[in-house]
């Protein structure tokens, strides 16, 4: 118990640990409690069930160093974090931004070419183990074992939609287009759009750059400046689009379980990665100052060439 009283009673320690200060992690626990249907048991509090599903997601610690942690059995650790990730799962009405299209008066200088827009949307990789027969379906074309996940986010960073699950080696558009023809998929109101790169199809609904002119960020250092329409147009996007790879950098920040390849089986994994975005926009409304932020506007973000 002495490791939880200094786990969450020190806003320092608890960032570090659980990716939130002390108040958000209290309001996430009263969450889960009232809306996400988790139960207190007299055997584990709630608080110490949040805890240890938030310290495995923010450091992929394994089973026995939660055990020597918290002072719990391993069956214990297992049980709980299934426990919470069902709870925060339910919360997905709750969590996941709502669309707001960009409006006709904003001033935002990044935004306001895009009247109209919602977000902006990628594919990222993020490394999962899979069985050997299953190895090729899931090697993507950089050569590593990962799933192909969807993502879809608004202008302050927050997730709209996400899609995990597809095989390595599926193309972003055929998960796109999966998105779009699932029941409770992602939808593109008439008369608004999402933001896309050169590897998605340009049509109604997905706004993406002139190709064969310059486009990436990193095109445009040494003070160039655009040489002609398609330049200028391709250059404002790039810096409107760069949203998302911006949201998948903090996301993978937050959450090192997804910078390496986790042991769960692989559904239980894609319900990770669900939570983990979740979670994300939670810490995005709650804490009005985000560390990692600081330290990602230091990084540069890794764009490749389509």
């Amino acid at each position: 118990m002495s490791f939880m009283r200094r786990l969450i009673n020190d806003d320092v320690t608890c960032v570090e640990q659980l990716r939130m200060d002390t108040n958000t992690f209290r309001v996430l626990c009263s969450l889960l409690l009232v809306e996400g249907g988790l139960k207190e048991d007299g055997l584990v509090p709630i608080e110490e069930q949040v805890a240890i599903f938030l310290h495995i997601l923010a450091h992929h610690a394994k089973n026995r160093v939660i055990k020597f942690k918290f002072q719990r059995s391993g069956e214990t650790v297992s049980r709980y974090f299934n426990l919470v990730l069902s709870s925060v799962l339910r919360l997905h009405g709750n969590l996941l931004k709502k669309p707001d299209p960009i409006p006709e008066d904003c001033i935002d200088n990044r935004w306001k070419w895009f009247k109209g827009c919602l977000g902006a949307l990628d594919g990222t990789y993020i490394p999962i183990n899979v069985s050997e027969v299953d190895k090729p379906r899931y090697r993507s074309r950089k050569g590593e074992i990962a799933t192909n996940v969807l993502g879809v986010c608004s202008r302050d960073m927050q997730f709209i939609y996400v899609l995990p699950g597809w095989e390595g080696s599926a193309s972003d558009a055929r998960v796109l287009r999966d998105a779009i023809n699932r029941r409770n998929g992602l939808k593109v109101p008439t008369g608004n759009y999402y933001l896309v790169d050169g590897g998605y199809t340009n049509g109604e609904g997905f706004l993406a750059p002139y190709r064969g002119s310059r486009y990436h960020l990193s095109e445009w250092r040494h003070r160039r400046v655009p040489t002609n329409p398609r330049e200028l147009y391709n250059k404002r996007h790039a810096q409107a689009r760069n949203v998302i790879e911006r949201t998948f950098g903090l996301l993978k920040m937050r959450w090192a379980i997804l910078r390496s390849p986790s042991y769960y089986p692989v559904k239980t994994h894609n319900r990770i990665i669900i939570a983990c975005c979740l979670l994300h926009n939670f810490v995005r409304r709650e804490m009005s100052i985000d560390p990692l932020e600081t330290e990602l506007e230091n990084m540069p973000i890794n764009e490749e060439v389509d």
